[in-house]
């Protein structure tokens, strides 16, 4: 597993890289949804993102307390200074929840069952690894929603 600080440079990178295309959409196109079939807005698209380090870092890692209700965040709207603050105080969170974890160690809650025979599933650095899978692919699908919108 690569060090907490690697980890975090690159997560940081994905969820700074979100927070700009937020700033640069601002509230009118970041609350909008692209004309495209099942398509989710990005203040959607981040609000998700928050609840996936929170549950997989936050809960499955760290064993923290958390209630997620991940319908709704993909239908969350609002302002986006506000998901900014979010964002910052997640990358924040993410840097306690990884000083609890101990990469090859199970998880400190059950995954979803899709998960459980997976290696996000079963290991705290597994889900670490699930974590950066879903930053990672969420921020080049909110900066091609971003076009979509920008540019259509």
């Amino acid at each position: 597993m690569i060090s907490d600080e690697d980890y975090l440079w690159f997560a940081g990178r994905a969820l700074d890289g979100m927070a700009a295309v937020l700033t640069e959409l601002g509230d009118e196109h970041a609350n909008r949804q692209p004309p495209l079939p099942g398509a989710n807005t990005p203040f959607a698209i981040v609000t998700h993102c928050l609840g996936v380090l929170d549950f997989w870092a936050g809960a499955l890692v760290a064993g923290r307390p958390v209630v997620r209700d991940r319908d709704a965040e993909f239908t969350a709207a609002g302002p986006v200074a506000g998901l900014v603050e979010r964002v910052t105080a997640a990358k924040e969170q993410l840097r306690a929840d990884l000083a609890a974890a101990a990469p090859t160690e199970p998880l400190r809650a059950p995954a979803p069952a899709k998960y459980r025979e997976t290696p996000a599933g079963r290991s705290q650095g597994g889900a670490l690894q699930h974590v950066y899978e879903e930053l990672a692919q969420h921020h080049g699908q909110l900066e091609l929603t971003r076009d979509v919108l920008l540019h259509h």
